[in-house]
């Protein structure tokens, strides 16, 4: 099962933090787009489906998301 709106969220998630130049520019803008990217992967993630792989839901708990968007890229979850 694919998750579009997941995989973005991820990925956001993904590059704000690997994002140091801006940390190191303006930490507090960079804080407040991770809390941003935060609220958005929460939010796509309730909105996932009752029947959503154990798997998927184990890394999103666990705030594994490199693992988590391999799963989703791949096309198990």
């Amino acid at each position: 099962m694919k998750h579009p709106e997941l995989e973005e969220a991820l990925r956001n998630r993904l590059s704000i933090v690997a994002d140091h130049a801006f940390r190191d520019r303006n930490p507090a803008a960079h804080l407040e787009a991770l809390k941003s990217a935060h609220r958005q992967l929460e939010a796509r993630r309730a909105l996932l489906p009752a029947d959503t792989d154990a798997r998927l839901l184990h890394f999103l708990e666990r705030q594994s998301y490199e693992k988590a968007l391999a799963f989703v890229e791949s096309g198990d979850g």
